[in-house]
């Protein structure tokens, strides 16, 4: 189960709708071995496409070291699609490679600015697809 904050879940939402129609990107950092996302990163999508996202390698390296830094890892990987329901697709389950992370999905597709949108957790081990409750909270 993926336990997170109001907050994050908002902040997450207003990143996919504002690169819509591209898709969002990002991360959120939490201390090592904690299960707790906490630090809100969102990135660049380098391929600026709407069916497809893929982090900055430079980004994701200089991400990788700060985290390394804090004593941090990726607890939520997270970004949008845009004409598709909040579901990995072949090409996201290739590229998911942090067994211990979860991964969001948020779907904006058919919504406005305000309307609803699919918000949804995954874990990705090895090719494996498992989709987990989210349980949003005020604060930890």
């Amino acid at each position: 189960m993926l336990t997170i904050t109001q907050d994050l879940v908002d902040r997450i939402v207003a990143h996919a709708r504002k690169d819509h129609p591209d898709e969002a990107c990002g991360v959120i950092a939490g201390p090592a071995g904690s299960d707790r996302p906490e630090r809100f990163i969102p990135m660049l999508n380098a391929a600026m496409s709407p069916t497809f996202y893929e982090f900055d390698s430079g980004d994701l390296l200089k991400l990788y070291r700060e985290m390394d830094d804090r004593d941090e890892e990726p607890v939520v990987i997270y970004h949008s699609h845009t004409a598709t329901e909040a579901h990995p697709s072949r090409t996201d389950i290739s590229y998911a490679n942090e067994p211990g992370a979860h991964y969001v999905l948020v779907s904006t597709a058919d919504t406005d600015d305000l309307g609803p949108f699919q918000f949804r957790s995954f874990r990705i081990v090895e090719g494996e697809v498992t989709e987990e409750e989210v349980k949003v909270v005020e604060s930890y």
